[in-house]
């Protein structure tokens, strides 16, 4: 399965993982690297850039192929600019496969990763914003329609129309992201016009995601509706798990709350906590609609490889179709 992403990265099989706070370790990195696809490491895991170091130097112990890394470029109260300056610095000096960018752009940093060799891409939810990641100069536009976890745009546009947008708007390559899951959705990306898919939500039920089983009895048990959009009202919209505490942000929200008041309900511990524990109520679970179509834990080499055998049997019995 050959395509510009899979050339770009150097990898098989044109699958990458998103960023997931305290999820995307070395380990789970490199489990996805090993099985032919793009692991991915979170910068924001760490709080300096020797830690962020150390977690790189991990993930090579573990792989010899390709790894990515994230870097989400949010309002913080752990990170001071000169933290983020540190997290792009050291993907230089370690000549990282690639970057995924989200957030504010990352273009003071651009001449630097590509001088060593870095690849550089970021996730949109509108063509404006995909245009002008062409225009500054990065490698690859990641689509990132409604339906996914985190922190999408409030354009609030479906993959299904924002992808095929993207690709007929650019030249560069396109990664899709937004209710990416299986084969079919592999497919179906493939068949709008990506080169590539971008994962997280489907990549917390494997073997190898460092959560309790509790969380991964959630996530296969939820339905695709049993997701909300929470800070919607204060400019920092994210696709989130319904539970308690996403219902009592909400309620607090239409009450007229401001950000100060609900940083404590979305600090990062709450999360850390609840992965390790298995507390699904009390934390904003950032997941996406994929939910729905999480049915089992696999083994990261068992999803991947699936994925890719199910997408070539969907397009060549397509493909058939019209022959």
């Amino acid at each position: 399965m050959k395509t510009r992403i899979t050339e770009l990265f150097g990898i098989e099989y044109p699958i990458i993982c998103g960023g997931m706070l305290w999820l995307a370790t070395p380990e789970l990195c490199a489990a996805i690297s090993n099985a032919g696809g793009l692991g991915n490491i979170t910068a924001c895991n760490y709080n300096s850039g020797e830690e962020f170091r150390a977690a790189i130097h991990k993930a090579r112990e573990l792989t010899s192929k390709p790894i990515g890394i994230n870097i989400t470029l949010l309002p913080s109260m752990r990170f001071t600019e000169e933290i983020y300056d540190d997290f792009f610095k050291v993907c230089a000096e370690e000549k990282v496969t690639a970057i995924e960018v989200s957030g504010k752009p990352a273009v003071k940093y651009l001449d630097m990763c590509h001088k060593a060799g870095v690849k550089v891409m970021h996730k949109v939810g509108a063509v404006r914003h995909a245009l002008n990641i062409e225009r500054w100069g990065y490698d690859a536009v990641i689509a990132a329609g409604i339906e996914e976890g985190g922190h999408p745009l409030n354009d609030d546009v479906a993959t299904m129309v924002l992808l095929p947008r993207i690709a007929e708007s650019v030249k560069i390559p396109v990664i899709s992201t937004g209710g990416i899951v299986d084969g079919r959705s592999l497919a179906a990306a493939l068949s709008l016009g990506a080169e590539g898919v971008l994962m997280a939500t489907r990549f917390i039920a494997t073997k190898e995601c460092q959560v309790h089983p509790r969380i991964w009895e959630e996530l296969i048990k939820r339905e695709e509706h049993e997701t909300t959009l929470i800070c919607k009202s204060v400019g920092l919209q994210g696709r989130a798990l319904k539970n308690d505490l996403t219902l009592q942000i909400l309620d607090m929200e239409a009450k007229g709350a401001k950000i100060e008041e609900l940083i404590p309900l979305l600090a990062g511990q709450r999360s850390l906590d609840a992965w390790q524990t298995g507390d699904v109520e009390n934390a904003p679970l950032m997941v996406g609609q994929s939910i729905g179509l999480v049915k089992e834990v696999t083994t990261c080499a068992e999803l991947i490889q699936t994925m890719v055998d199910d997408a070539r049997a969907i397009l060549e019995r397509n493909l058939a179709r019209f022959n």
